[in-house]
């Protein structure tokens, strides 16, 4: 069963204190203190994941909040599973996940992010730089651009 990652909840508190800072630096909001209980029972119990559907509602509600304000998909829109790649070179996800990413609950789609993002091997990832003199077998700094000489000074 698909779960929220606790580095998902931290995430969330912490756009949350951001969002809504506390006023006098010990107060939380109560966005913050619905996903603190949370966050304090996985420790507790030394849970990694938890099962959103058994969330608090308030706590459930602010994890989706924090999730709405990230990115959807993790398409960079170079996808090679059109090309017959079982795993798409662009961002990491198979060719399974690409199908059905519509249809995937929020949940779901965090825990692709948080494998394909593990993983840190597709290309959305890498600087596009480093791609390139991948490609083309370097190993070293791409050489300096030539700039042109400053005009002398009129005397």
């Amino acid at each position: 069963m698909p779960g929220i990652h606790i580095t998902d909840i931290e995430s969330a508190i912490n756009w949350w204190r951001e969002r809504s800072p506390s006023p006098d630096g010990i107060t939380a909001c109560a966005e913050v203190r619905a996903l603190a209980e949370v966050y304090a029972l996985m420790v507790y119990h030394h849970e990694p994941d938890c099962d959103d559907t058994s969330m608090p509602a308030r706590a459930r509600q602010a994890w989706l909040d924090w999730y709405a304000s990230t990115p959807d998909a993790p398409c960079i829109a170079i996808c090679s599973t059109s090309q017959g790649d079982a795993v798409c070179k662009g961002c990491g996800r198979t060719f399974g996940e690409v199908q059905h990413w519509p249809g995937y609950t929020p949940v779901e789609k965090r825990q692709v992010w948080r494998r394909i993002t593990q993983e840190g091997t597709a290309w959305r990832f890498n600087r596009y730089a480093e791609r390139a003199r991948e490609s083309r077998g370097m190993d070293h700094a791409a050489p300096e651009t030539f700039t042109s000489p400053k005009p002398a000074a009129a005397p």
